[in-house]
């Protein structure tokens, strides 16, 4: 699954990694920056972020926190 960001200039994909299921940290947070470089924000046009099943609910329910409280204020 993808979520694309500022204008479809940044695009994350999420997805659990199964050649890494030896490993604890298996779900990949892929970021794909496809804009100029100077409006860049890391320095590699891919990233990968490798996250425990612990660490990415800990992620989802932080951003659905921020996002329970976004609501109430519109």
């Amino acid at each position: 699954m993808a979520i694309y960001l500022l204008d479809n200039s940044l695009k994350i994909e999420i997805a659990y990694e199964e050649s890494d299921s030896g490993y604890d940290d298996n779900i990949r947070v892929q970021i794909i920056e496809e804009c100029p470089e100077e409006e860049k924000l890391f320095l590699h046009d891919e990233t990968n972020i490798y996250l425990t099943p612990e660490q990415a609910n800990d992620l989802a329910r932080l951003l659905d926190e921020a996002a329970q409280a976004s609501r109430m204020n519109l």
